[in-house]
Formats: C-alpha cells, structure tokens, sequence
C-alpha cells in the first residue's frame, strides 16, 4: 500500500512539475532554481558512487549501472543486460515533501525492479550539486531513517 502511494504521488508531482514548466507565469514565491540542476542532470550519462540505506551501506546493489535523465523527464537505468525505465523531476517547495522550506526536490520514480522501486524512488532533498556530482538525500516519514544518494557523471 504504501508503495502504491508512493506511486500516486510521485506520478502527482510529475505531472505538476511538467505542467509548471508549460506555464508562462513566473513562480516568484521560490528561492530554489531547479535550472541549473536540470542542466546537469541532464547532461550525460551517471552512476551511484554512494548509496546508504539507514546506516547501511548498500552502493553495491547498482554497481554496473549507468542512469541517463532524458530530458523529457524519462530516466533509465541499464548495466548492458538490463534496462529499466522510470520517471524523474525536479520540483520546490512541494506541500508533501519531507521538509517544505523552498528547497529543491530531486523526484525520482521506479515501477520495476523492486530494488530499484523501494530504494531509490522518493522525493530526495538536494544537499549538493555540482557539474560532476550530486549529492541527495531523504528522511523517512515512516521509520525516521536516512538514506543518501550520491550520482557522479561518468
């Protein structure tokens, strides 16, 4: 249940975030500037230098994996055998978002594999973000627990 709400809301700030970027009108309200991360993101091929599930480091599980963020917001992960595709976004100041304070939110959304779907899809908070690297993370509303994500641009 709780991934099917995940689901549902994810695909919500999806549909939002495109919609937002249709619009004409200036969101003056935000003091986050999702460009620039759009940009790098975008540009290129990653993968996941780090990843830490409560405490635990589980980078291991995506070696091999390089995740490409399309432009019109498709990414897809693939390690040469495999190829998974999903959903990403970069929205602010979201009401449902763990810490709503006019920050960016690094959306990302996996149906299949499992993995994949209960590991990385959330609303990540951005804590860093260069041209070569970027760094997330999320802090469950459930169990309290804290994950981070790391993606570096081959």
């Amino acid at each position: 249940m709780k991934k099917i709400k995940l689901i549902v809301v994810l695909s919500i700030l999806f549909l939002v975030n495109v919609a937002s970027m249709c619009s004409s009108d200036d969101n003056s309200n935000s003091s986050a500037d999702p460009t620039p991360l759009i940009n790098t993101v975008t540009s290129g091929t990653w993968r996941i230098t780090f990843y830490e599930d409560s405490g635990v480091n589980e980078t291991s599980q995506f070696s091999g994996y390089n995740f490409t963020f399309a432009s019109t917001n498709v990414l897809t992960a693939t390690n040469g055998t495999n190829t998974y595709t999903g959903s990403w976004s970069v929205t602010t100041s979201d009401i449902n978002d763990d810490s709503p304070s006019n920050d960016l939110d690094f959306n990302i959304l996996f149906s299949t594999p499992a993995l994949f779907a209960d590991e990385l899809s959330d609303d990540w908070d951005v804590l860093s973000r260069t041209d070569t690297k970027i760094e997330l993370v999320d802090v469950s509303g459930g169990n309290g627990g804290t994950d981070y994500l790391t993606l570096e641009k081959n």
